[in-house]
Parts: C-alpha cells; structure tokens; sequence
C-alpha cells in the first residue's frame, strides 16, 4: 500500500514517454521521476556536453511569478543578492536566507517587462512558496506556475550554433541574460544560463511545446544527458547543490557565495547574521579538493589532517577529464586554505587529496 501511495506522489515531467524511448533509466529525484542517465552510458552523455552539445529535461525545476508596485522590495528582503540592479532581460544568481543565516534555496530571478519570474529547486517548490507567501503584502501577486512550464537545457560548446537553426531569437547574448522569441513556432523564453560551465542555454515553454522541441533538438544531433553527467559537469564547475552543499544549516559565507551576498542595500531577512559570519571569518568554508591518491570520495565522508577530524564531505565524483576523485567538503579553519593536504576516510583507508582553487575546469561559458 506505501509503495503504491509513494508512487502517486512522484511526479513525471511531458517528455516521461520521451525518456523512456530513448531507454533511460529513470529515479526519483526532488519528487519526479527523472533520467539518470540514458542508453550510452553517462561518460558519452558527459563529453557530449564538454565537447559537442547535450540536451537535459529540467522541467522538475519550479517557477514563480511575482507582480505588482512592491514586488522589488519583498524581493530585496527575502533575497541576499541586490534586485534593483536587474533590468528588463537580465538574469541574477541568489539565495533565500532563514533569519538564522541558514539558506532556504537557491535560486535564479529573470526580471521581465512585467514582473519578476523566480526558479527555484524541485525539492523547495512548496516551502519557498509559503516563505515569499509569509513577506508579500496585498498589492503584490505570487503565483506559483510551475505546472504550466517546462525547462530543457542545450548546454555545450556548439549549443548555440544548433540552437539558431529553430529560433528567431539572436542567441549571441551575453551570459545570465534572456530573450523571448519563438523556437520550433512555439513561445519560449530562452537564457544564457546553465549548470555545466558550458556555452548553453536553457529554454522554457509550455507542457505542450516541449515533446516536440526536445525532439527536434535530439533528432539535429542533441545528445540527450540526465542527472548523473549533471552532476559531474556541476562538480567540476564547483556550482553548489541545495541538499548536498547547501541547506538550512549552512550560511552563505561559509558556503562561498558571499559573491551574491549583498550587505549594502536595504536589509534582507538573515542579514545581522551573515554580517557577523562575514565580518568574523566564519570557522568553516565549503572548499574545492582533488584526490592525490585513486578513491571516489562522496558525500559524508570524513576529512581528516594529521590524525584530526577537520570536516565532510558534501560531493563528490570521479572527474573523466581529469581522471581523478574530486569532490566538496566543509573543512574547519585553518586548515581550508587552498593547498592544504586532507585525508578523505574512504571506507577503512585514508586517502591523500589536496585543496584546491575552483573550479577543477574552466569552462567556456564565460567566454562566448
């Protein structure tokens, strides 16, 4: 009876049936049944993207509208990065903070001609939506319209040269910024952003454009990629994962977002706290490591130097391009400082890894 309970509750994105013909081997992740990874192996879907171009279904992603004459002020409060700075076609990296300095989730906020439209994680769509809920006043409009979007991302170094062949949108647009246009003759919002360190866009539309939008891309030569080679490509950039690197008892300090963290506008919710994080250098950072020693390091694991227990791991992998373990870890002061050799306890062993300045590859998105 549970499992058949549990089932109901996990939902499938509109490309499900498009997954499943194409053989992926489907989990459930943040409450949907998704694609880990697909018939050829995660290492293809990975260099698909380093090399060529792939393309991910990221439609478990939730997404808010907010409106109305106060919607940059509730937004400058319950956000940690400066809103006001947006304009029309722009994107921003954030966070949402508890007033502990504890983070919510994070998030991206597109500011539109008309409102705000807000991302957040699959896995937070209800508890961010009640948090905004709390803070806006009767002027302002949230609506959570999740369910009428969905999300792919082309993500690779030849993303954008495939991309033009099926839009009337220029695609030469400068990194976190959007156009709205048309791509395959349906409506569709498409960005210069992603989660792999790429050149790559991603593109929302409604349920009913995206089958077919997915599979014009994958049958022009898009290789379709899933959460795993997600994951690796996220590592590798060192780009945090809410539930692993960052939840409700991490600050964004220590987590090495202080980079979106804005202490000169008006006062977001968690400010004093991170403040006094800020300005009293937090005891532990999130920091990035590469195993010296052959070993797989993942989430949990302990680190250790000389003898002592310094920290935890929060991710980890094997990098294909690097060909060695990488991974995350909170490692307490002193000892965080790039450089510093760490021992990762991996099963009864301890092996050498070393800190290290992020990310573990350059990308290109930067750079196109």
């Amino acid at each position: 009876m549970t499992t058949e309970i549990l089932d109901q509750s996990i939902q499938k994105t509109a490309l499900y049936t498009s997954h499943q013909a194409l053989n992926a081997k489907m989990v459930p992740f943040g409450g949907f049944k998704m694609p880990v990874s697909y018939a050829d192996g995660i290492q293809s879907e990975y260099f698909a993207v380093r090399n060529d171009v792939g393309i991910f279904d990221v439609s478990h992603m939730g997404e808010f509208f907010i409106t109305g004459p106060n919607a940059l002020q509730i937004l400058q409060k319950v956000t940690i990065n400066d809103v006001s700075k947006l304009n029309v076609g722009q994107a921003q990296y954030s966070a949402m903070c508890y007033p502990n300095g504890g983070i919510i989730d994070d998030l991206i906020i597109y500011r539109k001609s008309d409102g705000y439209f807000m991302v957040v994680n699959a896995i937070n769509i209800q508890k961010d939506f009640d948090w905004i809920s709390k803070y806006t006043t009767n002027d302002t409009y949230l609506e959570d319209i999740s369910s009428d979007i969905s999300l792919v991302a082309l993500q690779g170094p030849r993303s954008r040269e495939l991309l033009s062949k099926f839009t009337n949108i220029k695609l030469k647009m400068p990194f976190y910024t959007f156009e709205e246009g048309s791509i395959c003759g349906f409506s569709a919002m498409i960005s210069r952003t992603g989660y792999t360190g790429e050149l790559g866009f991603e593109i929302y539309v409604s349920e009913e454009a995206v089958i077919n939008i997915w599979n014009e891309l994958v049958n022009a030569g898009a290789y379709p990629a899933g959460l795993a080679a997600r994951d690796i490509l996220r590592m590798e950039m060192t780009y945090c994962l809410y539930g692993n690197d960052i939840d409700d008892k991490t600050n964004p300090i220590e987590a090495g977002l202080s980079w979106i963290t804005i202490l000169d506008k008006e006062k977001f919710i968690g400010y004093d706290r991170i403040q006094q994080e800020k300005s009293g250098n937090s005891k532990r950072r999130l920091v990035a490591f590469l195993m010296e020693e052959r070993g797989i390091p993942r989430s949990g694991y302990d680190v250790y130097v000389e003898g002592r227990n310094v920290g935890f791991v929060t991710s980890g992998t094997q990098s294909p391009s690097l060909n060695s373990g990488i991974g995350l870890a909170y490692v307490d002061a002193p000892f965080n400082k790039i450089g510093q050799k760490i021992s990762i306890q991996i099963r009864n062993k301890y092996l050498v890894g070393v800190i290290v300045k992020p990310p573990f590859i350059k990308g290109t998105s930067l750079h196109h």
